[in-house]
């Protein structure tokens, strides 16, 4: 019964984004664990934009404490700052895409 009472825990951020530095064309991950799994409401930005799983934006999950984001092949105008959120947990880092100089 005093499992069954105990106050749940809250998730914290185990090991946060980290900047990265890419060139155009290549992709760019970001990865957040947190300290347990069932972490509800799970959302990636960019620069303030809301960003959805699909072809250029990969999204992913691994044992419900890893979370990643993978962009694909990143141009100038990627550059900005990623967020991770999930409830009241926030981690973010910068994404520099920078151009190739011939």
């Amino acid at each position: 019964l005093l499992l069954l009472c105990r106050a749940e825990e809250a998730a914290v951020v185990v090991s946060g984004l980290r900047n990265t530095d890419v060139f155009v064309g290549e992709s760019a991950t970001f990865t957040c664990k947190l300290s347990h799994p069932g972490v509800k409401n799970v959302q990636w930005w960019l620069d303030g934009t809301l960003l959805h799983n699909n072809l250029v934006t990969e999204i992913s999950e691994q044992d419900g404490r890893i979370h990643t984001l993978t962009l694909n092949d990143v141009a100038c105008h990627d550059s900005g700052t990623v967020t991770f959120r999930a409830g009241s947990i926030i981690s973010s880092a910068k994404l520099l895409v920078k151009g190739i100089s011939l």
